[in-house]
């Protein structure tokens, strides 16, 4: 084990943005296939290949490369971890950032899907306060501790771990149908 976390290390001090977009790609596809295996109910249509290829590839494409600069650039403006700053950073994340992953994720799997801008008005509308105040209660101790203990390096694989439990929670709702209006 102790192996595979030094060439995890080795590969984040040599690609930093591919490494933490890999194990971005991991874990929105790995939330996705337990969503659909264990979490939400079977239908006949089975298994949704393209749902959990359109989930890998957010991780990918999005949330690993945003997530990457997007610490980056908060710890390089409150460095440190003193309780003050582990707050202002929680606060930053949860009212600045969170809404806006949460309309890059429905946009993206609308755009994925070929639904229309008015589609996607309606998803935000419906879903998305309930993204952010489900977040609220995974993340604000999350990136407690993430802010407070977890070197600025690892971060995304921190959070990566624990998104594989949320990403059930986003795939149920980036999936769920919204009634037109």
């Amino acid at each position: 084990m102790s192996g595979l976390w030094a060439r995890y290390n080795k590969l984040l001090d040599a690609q930093p943005l591919l490494t933490k977009a890999s194990t971005s790609l991991a874990g929105f596809t790995l939330g996705d296939i337990l969503a659909q295996n264990f979490v939400e109910e079977k239908t006949d249509k089975g298994y949704d290949v393209m749902r959990t290829i359109r989930l890998g590839t957010f991780g990918f494409l999005i949330h690993g490369t945003t997530g990457h600069y997007f610490y980056g650039m908060l710890d390089s403006k409150l460095p440190g971890t003193k309780p003050v700053t582990v707050a202002t950073k929680v606060a930053i994340d949860q009212t600045l950032w969170n809404p806006i992953f949460g309309c890059m994720f429905f946009g993206y799997l609308n755009l994925m899907e070929g639904k229309s801008f008015q589609t996607y008005t309606n998803k935000l509308k419906a879903d998305l306060p309930t993204a952010v105040m489900g977040s609220w209660a995974v993340w604000v101790p999350a990136h407690t501790v993430n802010f407070a203990f977890i070197p600025p390096s690892q971060r995304l694989l921190y959070i990566n771990t624990i998104q594989i439990g949320y990403n059930i929670f986003l795939s149920f709702l980036g999936n769920k149908e919204v009634k037109p209006e």
